[in-house]
């Protein structure tokens, strides 16, 4: 019986019978993806995962956003993400489409947060991340941590979101396919 060696992200070898490799391509192409790329993926998502690091601690969790060209904008109730983005701005964002294994695309950003306090920023920014998660709903009064409720004088006064942006200084895109 011929075996395949693999070697794990551990650098552990581990044998797989040939026999269960012959219906995947192993063949595949890596590559870069251009701006425009990287753009079309950003606006057509909307979760991505954040990563923030403070005192010590690392943190990542998903969230949603709306890409306006050089600017990330999310919203979100206070919280551990919250705290540790105002302790230290410099935050890692990712967002991927993953149809299988071997054929993917994602881009990777480096930015700083940055919270908005101007009222009229923030409402603004607030409608056009309400907007764009609404259709996604089934039913948008239930996610008031979302900024999307039942009545809209509920934001601000029993909803307090924290609206913020992230500053992209840096983004990079790559892809695998068959």
């Amino acid at each position: 019986m011929m075996k395949l060696t693999f070697r794990s992200a551990s650098g552990h070898f581990f044998w797989v019978p040939r026999s269960l490799c012959l219906p995947f391509k192993f063949e595949t192409m890596l590559g870069e993806l251009d701006q425009t790329q990287i753009e079309q993926l950003l606006r057509e998502q909307v979760t991505g995962r954040i990563a923030c690091h403070a005192e010590g601690s690392t943190y990542i969790v998903p969230v949603n956003y709306v890409f306006g060209g050089s600017y990330l904008y999310g919203q979100s109730a206070e919280g551990q993400k919250i705290r540790m983005m105002r302790n230290n701005p410099s935050v890692c964002f990712e967002v991927d489409e993953i149809r299988t294994i071997f054929d993917w695309k994602s881009v990777i950003i480096q930015g700083r947060f940055e919270e908005i306090i101007d009222v009229s920023e923030k409402e603004q920014l607030q409608q056009g991340l309400i907007h764009r998660l609404m259709p996604l709903s089934r039913n948008p009064s239930d996610h008031p941590a979302h900024g999307i409720t039942e009545k809209d004088s509920d934001v601000g006064t029993k909803v307090q979101l924290i609206v913020y942006k992230v500053h992209i200084e840096q983004l990079s895109g790559r892809f695998e396919r068959p």
